[in-house]
């Protein structure tokens, strides 16, 4: 059986980090234990935040790998991390949400269209920030699935 794009062993709820670094790692960490990645595409997220910063807005960061990266990734997956307290992406943007995005060929691309659609209201952003349990949360994603 296929495992499904997100499931809520691959969501953290009420994370602390100390930097962006961390919370990225922390993604990366969740879709290499959920079988979506090899462990060296932590190292391509790493790579990618370094040419162009994945904070989209509304206090949600989706860090992925590079083009390079996709050949590390087993199936298509999401991993979330959720911050309440916030972590510094740079230039003052915080994200108290982190989406680690794993798709093979254009799949992710569908991936990120599908989150940015749920992370585009702030109001729903607030909510999954403040999300209790990983049911509460995963709700807001069901579209993504």
């Amino acid at each position: 059986m296929e495992k499904p794009v997100l499931s809520g062993e691959a969501v953290l709820l009420n994370a602390r980090v100390s930097d962006k670094e961390s919370a990225i790692r922390l993604a990366g960490r969740l879709l290499v234990e959920n079988g979506f990645v090899e462990e060296a595409y932590i190292d391509k997220m790493l790579e990618r935040e370094t040419v162009t910063s994945t904070y989209i807005g509304n206090h949600v960061a989706i860090p992925h790998g590079t083009e390079e990266g996709k050949r590390l990734v087993k199936a298509a997956g999401i991993s979330i991390v959720q911050i309440p307290e916030g972590v510094d992406f740079g230039d003052g943007r915080v994200a108290k949400l982190v989406v680690g995005i794993a798709g093979k060929g254009d799949e992710h691309l569908q991936i990120l269209s599908n989150i940015a659609l749920v992370c585009s209201d702030p109001e729903k952003v607030e909510k999954i920030v403040h999300a209790q349990s990983k049911e509460a949360l995963l709700s807001f994603f069901d579209e993504v699935n």
